[in-house]
């Protein structure tokens, strides 16, 4: 069985176990966290991470929780997405360079693919949502994160490679 440095199930090893996706919304002071179901179709928000710094203790922190998730859905994790922060004319933003950092070291430290998904928006959306069904700003406040990280997740699997794609509806119908 092969392990990467946190405890996960990585490589072929994944094959034999359902798989899930995590996602991360990476800020300065908090990181959002959202995981999949065991099809990959949808994704649900869990829990916001506070590290005390993004360069110095987020990717410990971040690799902490995924294995804890990993042990709670009792699935192995097969790959992070990590929402890139970009403008709406998609240049990098002064945060880009940090969040690559940060999920360049969280690579490292799980041994599992990180892959960098466009984040553009997604905290709106995710207030958006929030606000629709949430009065209280400070309940929703303390959930944007893990909302932001799950809209990433699900942009991600809805056109991740492999995905099957849904039947067109019959024009003679």
């Amino acid at each position: 069985m092969a392990l990467s440095p946190v405890g996960l199930l990585i490589g072929e090893e994944c094959e034999n176990y359902n798989v899930r996706i995590v996602g991360l919304d990476v800020g300065e002071r908090r990181i959002g966290v959202a995981v999949s179901d065991a099809t990959l179709t949808l994704a649900r928000p869990v829990e916001v991470l506070r590290p005390g710094s993004l360069e110095r203790d987020a990717p410990q922190l971040a690799a902490a929780a995924i294995a804890r998730l990993a042990e709670q859905e009792d699935d192995a994790v097969s790959t992070i997405v990590v929402g890139l922060p970009r403008r709406l004319d998609g240049s990098p933003t002064e945060m880009t360079a940090r969040v690559e950092a940060f999920a360049a070291e969280l690579e490292r430290l799980t041994g599992l693919r990180v892959i960098g998904q466009d984040e553009r928006l997604t905290s709106r959306e995710a207030e958006s949502r929030l606000a629709a069904t949430d009065k209280d700003w400070r309940s929703r406040k303390s959930r944007l994160d893990a909302a932001a990280a799950a809209i990433i997740l699900q942009d991600y699997l809805d056109v991740r490679p492999g995905r099957p794609v849904p039947l067109a509806a019959d024009p003679e119908l």
